[in-house]
C-alpha cells in the first residue's frame, strides 16, 4: 500500500486501519462495559458510590495514559505504547469477565482505561506524522469517527446478544475481537518518524506548549469536550420524560457523528480547521438550546443539529494542535486530549449540582413527577448552552488570529 511518509518501509494505511480497530476496542469498552455495570452492581451488592468509583476508573486511566504516552512517545516509540495497550486491554477484559469482585472490577476498568489512553497517545501522532496536509485532517477525522461509530455498533451488537440470551459479562468477550485484530495489524510494522526534529524532544515540545496559541487551544479544548460529553451524558435521562426515546436519541447522535467525521477532511479543505470549529460551535449552541426547549418529535431534530455540531470538535482540536503548534509533537496532542477528558470529569459533578438546584427550584414552583424531571433537566440544559456559546466567541478570535498570522508569513515570504 502507498505511504505518505518518506520512509518507504512505513505502511501508513495498515497502521491507520490498526488504529481504527484499537479505537473500536475503546468504543466497545465504553458501550458494553458500562452496559453491564447495573447487573454487576446487583450481583455483587454494590452501593451506588462503589459502582460510580468503578466507572471513574475508566475515565481516570484514560488521561493518565495519554499524558505518560505523550511524554515517552518519541523515546520508546508508538509500537511499544500499543503493545502495552494490548496487554492492558486484554488483561482488563479478562479481569472484567472472571474477577467477580469489587476490587477486580476497579483494576479491570483502570486497565481498560489505560489501554484506551495509550491508543490515543500513540495513534494521534502516528497519523499526524504518516500523512501530509489536508490528508492528515481527513485521516484524523476518519480515525475519530470510530469512537461514536464503535459505540453505535457495540450497542447494537450488545442488543442482539441480549435478545439471544447472552447477557452480562459474557458480552465482554466481544471486546477481544477488535483487540486481536489491531494487535495483528500493528505486528511487525515500522512507525513513521516525527516531521519536525524539535517535535521529537521533550524540551522542544515544552517550548512549543508554553506559547499563547497552544494555551488558547487548550482552553478551547476544555470547552469543546464538555460541550460534547456534558449533554450526551444527561440528555437521554432528561428527554425520557418528554416523550422521546433516549436510546434512539443516543444512537442517532452517535451515528450522525460517525458519518460527519468520515467527511471531515472535505469540510476542513473547504472551510479550514478554525472555520469548521466556529461553525460547529454555532450548531452545538443551537442543538443544546433546542434540547432545553423542545419535547417529543422535535427532540430528534435537536439531536441531529447537536450531533453535526459536536462531531468535528475532538478530531479537529487534536489536528489544530498538530498543524498550528507542530513543535509540541506527540506530547502536545496527548495533553490536549487529556485536558478534554479531565474537563469532562471535572464538569460532570458540577452539572449534577445544577440539576439538583434546578430540581429544587422546580419543586418549589409546584412541579411533580415526570414534569418535575423534565422542567429541571431542561433548565440545566439551558445553562449548558453557555459552553458552546463561549466557544463561538473564542473560535471567532482564533479565526482572525490565525488568519493574521498566515498573512504575516506570506508577507515575510514575499
Amino acid at each position: 500500500m502507498e505511504s505518505s511518509n518518506s520512509t518507504s518501509k512505513v505502511n501508513a494505511n495498515r497502521l491507520f486501519y490498526a488504529s481504527c480497530f484499537a479505537l473500536i476496542t475503546t468504543a466497545f469498552s465504553f458501550a458494553i462495559a458500562a452496559g453491564i455495570l447495573d447487573q454487576l452492581k446487583t450481583e455483587l451488592e454494590l452501593s451506588a458510590s462503589q459502582a460510580g468509583l468503578i466507572t471513574s476508573m475508566w475515565f481516570l486511566g484514560f488521561p493518565i495514559a495519554m499524558v505518560i504516552g505523550g511524554l515517552i512517545y518519541h523515546k520508546v516509540g508508538g509500537k511499544v505504547i500499543m503493545q502495552f495497550a494490548f496487554f492492558a486491554h486484554t488483561t482488563g477484559i479478562l479481569l472484567l469477565i472472571f474477577s467477580g469482585s469489587y476490587t477486580g472490577l476497579l483494576v479491570a476498568n483502570l486497565l481498560i482505561g489505560l489501554g484506551n489512553g495509550c491508543t490515543e497517545a500513540a495513534c494521534n501522532p502516528m497519523i499526524a506524522d504518516a500523512y501530509k496536509g489536508n490528508r492528515m485532517s481527513t485521516m484524523l477525522n476518519r480515525f475519530h469517527m470510530w469512537f461514536p461509530g464503535g459505540i453505535a455498533v457495540g450497542s447494537l451488537l450488545s442488543g442482539f446478544m441480549t435478545d439471544f440470551g447472552i447477557i452480562g459479562q459474557s458480552q465482554v468477550w466481544l471486546l477481544i475481537i477488535p483487540a486481536l485484530i489491531y494487535a495483528y495489524l500493528f505486528y511487525g510494522q515500522t512507525w513513521p518518524k516525527a516531521k519536525i526534529e524539535e517535535a521529537a524532544t521533550i524540551s522542544g515540545n515544552l517550548k512549543g506548549m508554553f506559547t499563547p496559541l497552544f494555551l488558547f487551544i487548550a482552553i478551547c479544548m476544555a470547552l469543546t469536550a464538555i460541550s460534547e460529553f456534558g449533554p450526551n451524558q444527561w440528555v437521554g435521562l432528561i428527554l425520557s420524560k418528554s416523550g422521546a426515546e433516549p436510546t434512539l436519541i443516543l444512537a442517532l447522535t452517535a451515528g450522525l457523528m460517525a458519518v460527519a467525521r468520515y467527511f471531515g477532511g472535505s469540510m476542513v479543505a473547504k472551510f479550514n480547521q478554525t472555520g469548521v470549529l466556529l461553525g460547529s460551535a454555532v450548531l452545538a449552541t443551537l442543538g443544546i438550546y433546542l434540547f432545553s426547549t423542545q419535547t417529543g418529535a422535535m427532540a430528534y431534530v435537536a439531536a441531529v443539529i447537536f450531533a453535526l455540531g459536536v462531531a468535528y470538535f475532538w478530531p479537529n482540536m487534536i489536528g489544530l494542535a498538530a498543524t498550528k503548534t507542530p513543535k509540541t509533537g506527540a506530547l502536545g496532542m496527548s495533553i490536549i486530549g487529556a485536558i478534554g477528558m479531565f474537563s469532562s470529569s471535572i464538569f460532570q459533578p458540577i452539572i449534577g449540582g445544577w440539576i439538583d438546584a434546578d430540581r429544587a427550584t422546580a419543586k418549589a414552583q409546584g412541579f411533580t413527577g415526570d414534569e418535575l424531571e423534565l422542567v429541571s433537566g431542561q433548565d440545566t440544559l439551558g445553562t449548558m448552552v453557555l459552553f458552546p456559546a463561549i466557544l463561538i466567541v473564542l473560535f471567532t478570535i482564533l479565526y482572525f488570529w490565525l488568519k493574521n498570522k498566515e498573512n504575516k508569513v506570506e508577507v515575510a515570504a514575499a
